[in-house]
């Protein structure tokens, strides 16, 4: 056990003893003399805040190599850092002052006014040229949709990340990987990191057996993956968590198994490790996951996260509603297969009992001949909560409905199924006319709410009309006009 929280900043390895575990990294380095990230918003949207960490991985000769990934510091709790790289953009440009490739794009097309959210763009377009994507302009967008300015109107932001497409990739962050290398090796850690201070303790198992043991010890413990949603629970409602375990470092939570008809997904996935799989297997699932927060958010959000935490407006959990997925919970060791649709029992409770964990996620891919889709609607595109989301599985026999599964979210205090939408299907001829016979049962499956996001009519007009959605979709809207233009 150490009582240190150990990375690498400036090349030389940091140790910071006594910071109260749900210190931020933007505040640590606020405090200590690092003030270019700048705090603007404190819940991860605006991206003024961003840095970049470094981590190991195997390429695919096996061979060490660090990893570059954007995150927003001021909802990441410092502990969460331990074994990483940290850059931030004091760090880039070279020791004789010369700028960075990154740095000098934007100085050359007028890309900083005021200044406040430059040093977030220089990280964010740091960890894109680092990422290896092909900078066209939709992975640039991408990679920027997490970083807002109120001065430029971001033409020559883009202008600068286009000019990056000539730079040579090969800074000098990528001439001393070897070096990176071996400090991030000489951080790594035998055994498990514990910390306290101010009478509150963090803990980072490295096993699922070290986490067991853990939570049998602390059985109401917060847990915490990638703090995208519990750092707002300390940056905006103040909440004292007095006992923290962070699921980052259980290597058996970051498994993706790709097995016959399904998905097999360790709760500590994040987003971004999962989307590259989702698109091949899921692609509607991935269209989905790539608006369900920018870079930083999927680089940190995990897919188990954001089912255990139970919000009804979690975008992940309709679609794997209707594709029936299963939880795995863990208890002690003690395992026990849960459907998702029978896992929220209320606003914000669901099924897990104390001590209990997600360990694993598995999703049922859609069968030959299946047609399953989602989609989100919500005011902005990109960094928007949704009002309502929606996802939808069709199976037919000929003509016929035989199976009718669906997921909803925003329309109720949990995201839920429409089960009598789904039964006033089931049987039916799939035409429009059915279709839209059948979406009057969403009357008494939902009584959605209004808020500052949309009205309960808006709310139930949407819900219709994504059904109907799914339905052109599903037939072609070609099909369709030729349906109708024949009665």
């Amino acid at each position: 056990m150490s009582g240190a929280v150990r990375f690498v900043l400036g090349g030389r390895v940091v140790e910071v003893r006594g910071a109260e575990p749900t210190t931020t990294v933007l505040q640590w380095l606020r405090a200590n003399g690092r003030p270019g990230s700048k705090e603007g918003c404190a819940e991860g949207d605006c991206g003024a805040c961003t840095v970049v960490l470094g981590e190991l991985e195997e390429a695919q000769d096996g061979t060490p190599r660090v990893r570059y990934r954007a995150v927003n510091a001021c909802i990441l709790f410092l502990p969460m850092i331990d074994g990483k790289l940290l850059l931030t953009v004091e760090d880039i440009a070279d020791e004789d002052g010369a700028l960075h490739p990154v740095q000098r794009a934007l100085v050359e097309e007028h890309g900083s006014q005021c200044g406040f959210c430059t040093p977030g763009f220089v990280m964010a377009l740091f960890a894109l040229l680092h990422s290896g994507a092909e900078l066209d302009d939709e992975s640039i967008h991408d990679g920027l949709a997490g970083n807002l300015c109120r001065c430029t109107g971001y033409r020559p932001i883009l202008d600068a990340a286009r000019r990056l497409r000539t730079t040579d990739a090969e800074d000098r962050f990528a001439r001393a990987d070897a070096g990176i290398v071996a400090l991030l090796t000489s951080v790594r850690r035998d055994a498990p990191l514990a910390i306290s201070a101010g009478g509150n303790g963090f803990q980072a198992p490295r096993t699922l057996g070290e986490l067991t043991a853990a939570l049998e010890r602390h059985p109401d413990a917060t847990l915490v993956a990638g703090g995208t949603d519990v750092g707002l629970w300390v940056t905006k409602q103040h909440k004292a968590l007095p006992t923290l375990i962070h699921l980052g470092a259980v290597a058996e939570l970051h498994t993706i198994v790709e097995a016959e008809g399904h998905l097999d997904v360790g709760a500590a996935v994040t987003y971004a490790d999962l989307l590259p799989v989702l698109e091949r297997r899921l692609p509607s699932f991935a269209t989905l996951v790539r608006r369900i927060g920018a870079a930083q958010v999927r680089n940190l959000g995990t897919l188990g996260g954001n089912i255990a935490n139970g919000s009804p407006i979690g975008d992940s959990m309709p679609a794997l509603l209707a594709l029936g997925a299963v939880l795995v919970l863990n208890r002690g060791g003690t395992r026990r297969e849960v459907p998702l649709d029978a896992f929220y029992l209320d606003y914000r409770r669901t099924e897990l009992k104390r001590g209990e964990f997600v360990e694993r996620i598995r999703i049922p891919l859609p069968a030959p001949g299946q047609v399953f889709a989602t989609w989100k609607v919500s005011k902005r595109r990109d960094q928007d909560i949704s009002a309502v989301c929606a996802a939808f599985l069709l199976t037919l026999d000929g003509g016929t409905v035989a199976g009718f599964r669906t997921g909803y979210g925003g329309m109720a205090a949990t995201p839920t199924r429409a089960r009598t939408l789904e039964t006033a299907l089931l049987g039916e001829p799939w035409s429009i006319g059915t279709v839209t016979a059948a979406a009057a049962a969403l009357e008494h499956d939902f009584q959605p709410i209004g808020d500052f996001r949309a009205s309960d009519r808006y709310r139930a007009l949407v819900a219709r009309n994504l059904l109907i959605r799914f339905f052109l979709h599903s037939v072609g809207e070609d099909a369709y006009a030729l349906e109708t233009a024949h009665g």
